[in-house]
């Protein structure tokens, strides 16, 4: 089996229908990534776990996206944010982040890929300018609960949906979140070839905070 196949396969997994081309054009930006990696560091992950630990990982919330305008929080070299970007060109995502190193990967990797729906802006989360909202916002592992929440609170209405992307089970974020939010939903991503825990929680803002349950 080629990597495009593998790719293919382990997206159909995470209910993600992935043509044989796109899939192509993530294993290019994987690629891309490397040979920056090479001179700049911007990921600890190697080459050989790109697929797993990249492409599929982000891949695994794309059932959780809702609306049209997404934000990814500290998208590093820009996961989740740009293979979600790829399978859903009709939304438009702005990748966030405060290292400008990181932010050039994205953009070069954006053009490289012809995401037209991808905007890269450098900066802290809460402190950017003209206050923009968005329907979902994206963080991997971002920070803690309570800390990523007071940083996205500017990009949120009370319609937003915050999906938080974690590895086990956060249970005593989950207990310290701020007042005004709630956990909605959660469930456990099973990425094909990572061997790790994954969840991801959703957040949004409620009058009555819901009590966390394990997923």
């Amino acid at each position: 089996m080629t990597a495009v196949e593998r790719l293919v396969q382990d997206a159909a997994a995470l209910a993600v229908a992935l043509s044989q081309a796109d899939a192509l054009r993530l294993l290019s930006l994987a690629e891309e990534l490397s040979r920056w990696n090479r001179r700049t560091n911007l990921t600890a992950i190697r080459p050989e776990q790109m697929a797993t630990h990249h492409l599929l990982d982000s891949l695994a919330i794309h059932g959780e996206l809702t609306g049209r305008r997404i934000a990814d929080a500290g998208t590093g070299a820009g996961f989740p944010g740009l293979p979600l970007a790829l399978v859903n060109p009709q939304r438009e995502f702005t990748l966030i982040d405060a290292t400008a190193k990181k932010l050039r990967f994205v953009e070069h990797a954006a053009k490289l890929l012809g995401l037209s729906n991808v905007t890269a802006v450098h900066g802290r989360v809460e402190a950017l300018p003209g206050r923009p909202t968005f329907d979902t916002v994206l963080a991997r592992a971002f920070a803690p609960l309570p800390k990523l929440l007071a940083a996205v609170a500017p990009l949120c209405t009370s319609a937003t949906r915050v999906l938080a992307m974690k590895g086990r089970w956060p249970e005593k974020e989950l207990h310290a979140l701020p007042p005004g939010w709630r956990v909605s939903g959660s469930r456990r991503l099973e990425v094909p070839g990572l061997g790790a825990e994954r969840c991801v929680i959703a957040l949004s803002r409620a009058g009555a905070v819901a009590a966390p349950s394990s997923p």
